[in-house]
Parts: structure tokens; C-alpha cells; sequence
């Protein structure tokens, strides 16, 4: 009984000051904070779902961004820009709809690219460490993958007429890229080199073989990215770098087959050839900027033969499939996100994930959200964190100095950085890399005193907690964006391959069609 008269008083206390709790009465309303939420709130009233089919599907792949990456970058952004970090918005900001996308593989708890990829592009969950093929394919077993691919969403659009694009800061043949055309037992089986006698006798075939001679329609309009010594034999040299040799052990020169196919393909090798290409002659490009990986973006202008960036390589491939009246299917990854990750250094990190912003910006400028579906996710995460309590506005790469303009100190006495990794090279001090001499380092276990170096320089590897030579991914859920034709379905906690139902969905390029 007493209960229910407390809940009667409180009915009727909430009801006599309900006049007054109009919003425009409160006592905060003319704070900023608050207006600001309320005008969000007011913008994301008005958005409503775009039903019609989406004539183009962009994804965006920042290669192990993950939610901190997002919010680390973020911020940098808005401290370059001379502007507050916490409350700047990158271009993912914008996107109305959101969504996290759960990142396992079939066979593990932390998944590589290549079957997160896998996942996204063809629909299905498979094991790590595999291409373009389904979860009952074991590793380096030929023979079942041949019977096990799966189909890309890529594929797809070609047998619908539409266009195609990848344009990747990796080698083309990676993981990620790779899953938009391969189909392939073993991820590193990128040229001839790698490919095993026994699996060349049982039918497979290398990535860049299959770039190349992918029978899917009429084949890729635009491929960009690095690993241009996968395409040449090693007889052959570089044509930056005289030095070199490609690594195919075939004889091939997969760039001149390439050529060989029509008079309207094209391969470019330096900026200035890509810069020369015309898509107004219907050109079909393959433009391979590195032997290896591209150059990360913080080092892109010291390279010899000068590279694209990756948002002028995303204009370039836009330009060219938007001649297709049909359409087109384009992935963009910013693979080298996921690279410095694995090096503990979270500069150059930061550095690729801003310049793949760059890449997501130009999209939506160059597009019409009521006829292209772009989302634009990870594959996977990484380790690294956000971790103190730094003041607002502290350096992001920088040591951690709490609201009262203080330097923290850790239980040891030392100061610490914000950005940390909970494994990677950074254990060791100075932090050693992969090929680097462990002995001249300080042991695990023992953390430097930071108070007299400089953290925020680009070559400065973050600490980390466990020893490795190269930092690993986590299995941490990763954010997905959306935006154009049935992006509101992208709400929630997601599977990965669910990416794949919903891109092929909203094109009409999957069994069940919109209307």
C-alpha cells in the first residue's frame, strides 16, 4: 500500500511540473551543448530511407580501422585543421545510418582479411587465411577450393552489364582487394612464385593470374594499387627502380597480357602516366604504383616516380565507371591503415586513415546518394586504445596531461602516452621492429621513462603491453557506415557477410530483388 502511494505521489508530482519542462523552459536550453544535440536530433527526424534500387554500390574498406582508429583519427583531424578534435566530425560522421558488424571468421575468434573480405563481398563466413571460397575448404587444400568458391558480389555486376573498379594502397593481390575476384586456398599465393607445383597441377591459379584473366564479364574497368613484381617475371626489370625484378617465376609479364586484350587497355606505373590517362576513351586500367604496397601517406611524396593518392585514385576510378549507364560496383580500401597498426606506429596509422577519409569525401561528392549505396566499414580491428585521462585538446600522440595542465603518471612514476597497444613491437624499448635487433633493447617488462622523448614524431612506435614483432589484430566488434539506397537496413549489431545481403539487395544483384 505505501508503495503504491509513493508511485501516485510521484505520478502526480511529474504531472504538475510537466508545463514546465518544455524543452525551450529548461534551464540548459540555451546551453551549446544542448542546442547542438537538438539540432541533431531535428536533422535525424527528417532523414528517411531511400527505397528506390540503387543503380551503384561504392564499399569502403578502411583495412583494420577500428573504432578507436575512427575517434583517434578523428581527432588528429580537427588538431591539424586548428579546430577542436573531440567534437570534429570526419566524413563517416555525416552518414545517416550506423550499425557494428560482429568480425569472426569460421575458424576464429580474431579473423585476417582475407576471410573478413570474403565476407563482405560474397556473403558467407569462411576460415582464415582464405580466399573467394566457403567454410568447408581447409587451407592450402586446391582441390576443395576449386569446388568451393563462392561468388562476389563483383561477379555479380559484371554478368548484369554493370561496371567494375578496386582500387587499393596494398598490392592489388592482397587480401582485401584480392577478394573481389580471387578465389584461392592460400592468401599468399599472389604470383607464380608462391604458388606450389602441386596446387598448379591440381588447377589453381595465382591472384594476379586471376586479376588479369578473370572471366567474370569483360573484366575489371579500373584496378589500382601496389605490388607490381607479382605481374612481372624475374627476368624483367622494374620499370621505376632498374635495380629490381618482378618475382613470377612463369616468365609471364602479366601487365602486358593485360595490355594484350584490347587496344583500350591501359597500364600506368607513376603519376605521371595515371595523370595522363583519358576515362573519356573508355580506357580499362591497371595501374600499379609500387612492387610492394604503396607508400604509406606520410611518406608518399618522397617516392621517386611520385604515386596517385588515394582519393585521386578514387576520382579517377568513379570517373571512369560512371560512363557505364548500368551502373557499377567499386571497392576502395585504404589498406595501410592495418600495416602501421602491425608496426605499432600509430603516426602513420592516423596519417592512412585520414587520407582514406579523404577517399570517403570524394566519393560523396562525385556521387548521388539517391541512386549509390556506399558503406563504408573495416574488416577487422586492432589493438591499439585510447587510454588516461588527457585533458581536452591534448595532443592525440602525445604524453597524457590530465584537466588540472598536469603530466600523469603511471603506478612506476612515469608518464604515458594515450594512444598504447595492448601487444606489438612497442614492448620493447627503443621498439624494435621485425628485422630489427632485440638484443639492443630494453626487455619486455621493464617500460621506458617516456619524460624526455618526443612521442608525437612520425617514426615513434606506441607501447605496448605484450612483446610481439608485429602488433595483432583483436576480435573487437568494427563500425559500419551507410548512406544511398537502403542504408536504413544497416541498423544494429550485425553479422559481417550481412553486408554482402544488403548491398546485393538494394542493387537488385541477389536473388531477392526491391521492387
Amino acid at each position: 500500500m505505501q508503495r503504491l502511494s509513493m508511485m501516485l505521489l510521484a505520478s502526480a508530482s511529474l504531472a504538475a511540473l510537466s508545463p514546465a519542462l518544455a524543452q525551450d523552459k529548461l534551464p540548459q536550453a540555451t546551453d551549446s551543448y544542448f542546442t547542438a544535440a537538438e539540432a541533431d536530433l531535428a536533422r535525424r527526424l527528417a532523414i528517411q530511407p531511400i527505397m528506390g534500387k540503387a543503380k551503384n554500390v561504392i564499399i569502403l574498406v578502411g583495412d583494420g580501422m577500428s573504432i578507436a582508429t575512427v575517434t583517434a583519427s578523428r581527432i588528429l583531424d580537427g588538431q591539424k585543421r586548428g579546430v577542436d578534435g573531440e567534437s570534429n566530425n570526419l566524413s563517416v560522421d555525416t552518414f545517416p545510418y550506423t550499425a557494428l558488424a560482429k568480425t569472426y571468421s569460421h575458424d576464429g575468434q580474431v579473423s585476417d582479411s582475407a576471410p573478413t573480405a570474403t565476407a563482405m563481398v560474397s556473403g558467407v563466413k569462411t576460415r582464415n587465411d582464405v580466399i573467394g571460397v566457403n567454410q568447408t575448404v581447409a587451407v592450402g587444400d586446391c582441390k576443395a577450393a576449386l569446388a568451393g568458391e563462392v561468388t562476389s558480389i563483383f561477379e555479380l555486376a559484371e554478368a548484369a552489364g554493370k561496371a567494375t573498379g578496386v582500387v587499393s594502397t596494398t598490392r592489388i593481390t592482397h587480401a582485401t582487394p584480392a577478394a573481389t575476384y580471387a578465389n584461392t586456398p592460400v592468401r599468399d599465393w599472389e604470383s607464380s612464385k608462391e604458388l606450389p607445383e602441386d596446387a598448379k597441377a591440381a588447377g589453381c591459379k595465382d591472384i594476379a593470374d586471376q586479376l588479369v584473366n578473370w572471366p567474370a564479364g569483360d573484366g575489371f574497368e579500373v584496378a589500382l594499387g601496389g605490388g607490381r613484381a607479382y605481374f612481372l617475371p624475374a627476368e624483367t626489370a622494374d620499370p621505376e627502380d632498374k635495380e629490381k625484378t618482378g618475382r613470377r617465376t612463369d616468365k609471364r609479364d602479366l601487365t602486358a597480357e593485360w595490355t594484350a586484350k584490347s587496344n583500350n587497355n591501359v597500364f600506368v606505373f607513376d603519376k605521371a602516366g595515371f595523370d595522363k590517362v583519358d576515362v573519356a576513351s573508355g580506357a580499362k586500367i591497371l595501374g600499379l604504383f609500387e612492387m610492394s604496397h604503396m607508400e604509406y601517406e606520410a611518406d608518399r611524396a618522397k617516392d621517386a616516380a611520385g604515386e596517385p593518392s588515394l582519393a585521386e585514385m578514387t576520382a579517377k576510378a568513379l570517373d571512369r565507371l560512371a560512363q557505364d549507364e548500368d551502373g557499377f560496383v567499386l571497392m576502395v580500401e585504404g589498406g595501410r591503415i592495418d600495416h602501421a597498426h602491425h608496426d605499432g606506429n600509430a603516426a602513420r596509422a592516423l596519417e592512412d586513415a585520414l587520407a582514406f577519409n579523404q577517399a570517403i569525401k570524394t566519393v560523396l561528392e562525385k556521387t548521388k546518394r539517391e541512386d549509390t549505396l556506399v558503406v563504408v566499414t573495416a574488416d577487422h580491428s586492432h589493438t591499439m586504445t585510447i587510454n588516461g585521462y588527457p585533458k581536452r585538446g591534448n595532443p592525440i600522440f602525445d604524453k597524457v596531461v590530465n584537466v588540472e595542465g598536469e603530466l600523469e603518471l603511471a603506478g612506476d612514476g612515469k608518464p604515458y602516452t594515450t594512444l598504447n597497444y595492448a601487444n606489438g613491437p612497442g614492448a620493447y624499448f627503443p621498439p624494435v621492429g621485425k628485422d630489427e635487433d632485440k638484443s639492443k633493447a630494453q626487455p619486455a617488462g621493464v617500460r621506458p621513462d617516456l619524460t624526455d622523448v618526443d612521442t608525437t614524431g612520425i617514426d615513434f612506435r606506441q607501447p605496448s603491453t605484450v612483446p610481439m614483432a608485429s602488433e595483432t589484430h583483436a576480435g573487437d566488434d568494427v563500425a559500419v557506415y551507410a548512406w544511398g539506397p537502403f542504408a536504413h537496413l544497416f541498423q544494429g549489431t550485425v553479422e559481417q557477410n550481412y553486408i554482402y545481403h544488403v548491398m546485393s539487395y538494394a542493387s537488385g544483384l541477389g536473388k531477392v530483388q526491391p521492387n
